[in-house]
C-alpha cells in the first residue's frame, strides 16, 4: 500500500480506538456515581476492575501515535491530529483514575444513611458525562462551536462544587457526626469537578486541532 494511504488508514484506526476509550470512560463515570447513589458494591468494583483495559489502551494509543510521528513525519494538519490524540488521550485516561476514585468512595460509605440528599451530585454527574460525550462529539465532527460550548458547562459545574462545598461545610459545624460521610462527599465532587476540566481540556485540543490555535476554556 502506498505510505500516505497507509498512513491515513492508520490514523483513522488510531482516532476510532480513541473514541471506544472515550465510550468506557463515560461508562465508568456513569458506574462510579450509579454506585454511589445506589450504594451498590457490586458496581462498584466493576469500575476498578474495568480500569485496567482503559490504561493498557491509554499506553497502546500512545504508542501507536509516536511511532506515527517518527516513521511518518506527518505534515501540519496531520501533526495537530496526533497531538490532540495524544493529549486526549490523557485526559481520558486520568477521567478513568476519577471515576475509580469515586467507585472507591461507594464501597467506604456502602450501606451508610447519607446525612443529606444527595441532590447536587447527580447534577454535577449529569453535566460532566455529557461533557465528555460532547467533547468527543466535537472530536469526530471537528466542530469548534460545540468544543466552546464545554467552556460554559464547566462553569456550571463549578458553580455546582461551590454549593455542595458550602452546603457540607455547614452541616459539618452543626453535625459533628456527619464529618466522615460529608468528606467523603466533597471528594466526590472534587473529582467530578476535574473530570469537568479533563472534558473541557479536549475542547481546547479540539480547537488547537481545527484552528492551529491554543485557547484556554479552563478561565
Amino acid at each position: 500500500m502506498e505510505p500516505r494511504r497507509q498512513f491515513h488508514q492508520d490514523l483513522e484506526t488510531l482516532q476510532q480506538d480513541l473514541l471506544r476509550m472515550g465510550a468506557l470512560v463515560e461508562e465508568s463515570i456513569y458506574k462510579a456515581v450509579r454506585a454511589l447513589m445506589d450504594q451498590d458494591p457490586k458496581l462498584a468494583e466493576e469500575v476498578l476492575e474495568g480500569d485496567d483495559q482503559i490504561d493498557r489502551m491509554e499506553i497502546e494509543i500512545e504508542t501507536r501515535s509516536l511511532r506515527l510521528i517518527a516513521l511518518q513525519q506527518p505534515m501540519a494538519g496531520d501533526l495537530r491530529i496526533l497531538g490532540t490524540v495524544l493529549k486526549a488521550v490523557t485526559d481520558l485516561e486520568r477521567m478513568a483514575d476519577h471515576s475509580v476514585d469515586i467507585a472507591k468512595v461507594a464501597l467506604r460509605v456502602n450501606r451508610q444513611p447519607w446525612v443529606k440528599p444527595l441532590i447536587d451530585i447527580p447534577r454535577m454527574a449529569h453535566i460532566v458525562q455529557g461533557m465528555v460525550r460532547d467533547g468527543l462529539n466535537a472530536y469526530i465532527r471537528r466542530d469548534v462551536q460545540m468544543a466552546e460550548t464545554l467552556a460554559t458547562r464547566d462553569d456550571e459545574v463549578d458553580g455546582l462544587y461551590g454549593q455542595i462545598f458550602r452546603e457540607l461545610l455547614v452541616l459539618m459545624l452543626s453535625t459533628p457526626t456527619s464529618v466522615e460521610q460529608a468528606t467523603q462527599l466533597l471528594m466526590v465532587a472534587q473529582f467530578l469537578e476535574r473530570i469537568g476540566d479533563h472534558a473541557t481540556n479536549i475542547g481546547e485540543w479540539v480547537i488547537y486541532m481545527v484552528d492551529g490555535v491554543r485557547r484556554d476554556l479552563n478561565v
